[in-house]
């Protein structure tokens, strides 16, 4: 019995997308048939068929139901959705931006997009509605030559090779665009969305004045800048205590957010921060490396 109700919910499955696919392949559909699956998915969605996300809906409408039914890792609750989400594109929604976009604008959804209830960052969780938005504002702003690596939480979670790479290159992909991308690994495209989503979060409801301009940078510069200006202005130079908890520490403190402890560690007691500076032999010796590591580090 239980086979017999399966099988019926599969032709009852298979017909529904057939009638879809019908309906799509009609010629005033013809717009959408190169965009991704994902185009239509929400961030609400669950049960998202993963494997089929990143296929145009003309590769999708081109290959037999029975097909797509053998995927592996594809049951019949991710079928359904499948089934759901192409009806979502079947839809008359305007095709300039993707599905749900200005449901979620308005819902303020977006800005908290990408991220569990604890505030962690979630890759994972992001669509391309969501993408979509963060490149708007990058735009919107003008950020396109801001760098990845002056925006990321920590350089430690960016790879060397992007440290310098433009916001702007990424503004022509797609959300499935970016993670098809050869030299990108899980690692790099968390780190290039997650920028993405604090400049969303940080200027996604500012909207850009005539007269006015705004500048982004790390939070630690500016009482380091403001510090130098007052330095300059008072026109005599710091005593050795003022730099040490001025300029030296918030420098150090930085390095050990971007490069970890053991760097900035060396840098310390390479200035002799709590005592007297080491040398470049000393600390090759107590961790055990060669001095040339000492350098390179």
């Amino acid at each position: 019995m239980r086979n017999r109700a399966a099988s019926v919910d599969d032709l009852k499955l298979s017909s529904s997308f057939q009638s879809i696919r019908e309906v799509l392949l009609q010629d005033k559909y013809t717009d959408r048939l190169e965009k991704p699956l994902a185009f239509w998915a929400l961030p609400a969605d669950r049960r998202l068929p993963l494997a089929f996300l990143g296929r145009s809906l003309k590769t999708l409408l081109d290959t037999p139901f029975d097909e797509l039914a053998a995927t592996p890792g594809v049951g019949h609750k991710k079928l359904c959705s499948l089934v759901a989400l192409l009806t979502r594109a079947a839809e008359d929604e305007a095709l300039s931006t993707p599905f749900g976009i200005e449901q979620l604008a308005e819902q303020g959804a977006a800005g908290a997009g990408g991220r569990t209830a604890d505030g962690e960052f979630d890759p994972n969780s992001v669509s391309e509605t969501m993408w979509t938005l963060w490149t708007d504002t990058v735009c919107k702003h003008g950020l396109q030559d801001e760098r990845l690596g002056r925006l990321a939480p920590t350089l430690d979670a960016l790879p060397k090779v992007i440290w310098n790479t433009p916001l702007g290159k990424y503004l022509d992909y797609s959300l499935s665009d970016i993670r098809n991308l050869r030299t990108h690994g899980e690692k790099r495209v968390r780190v290039v969305l997650e920028v993405f989503s604090i400049v969303h979060d940080l200027l996604g409801d500012v909207q850009p004045k005539a007269h006015l301009s705004l500048k982004i940078f790390p939070k630690f510069v500016e009482p380091i800048e403001s510090w130098l200006g007052q330095t300059v202005r008072r026109g005599r130079a710091p005593s050795v205590g003022e730099l040490r908890e001025q300029l030296i520490l918030p420098l150090l403190n930085q390095v050990q957010v971007d490069v970890g402890e053991t760097v900035a560690e060396l840098a310390a007691t390479r200035l002799g921060i709590s005592g007297n500076p080491d040398s470049v032999r000393r600390q090759a010796m107590e961790l055990g490396v060669t001095r040339a590591r000492i350098y390179q580090l």
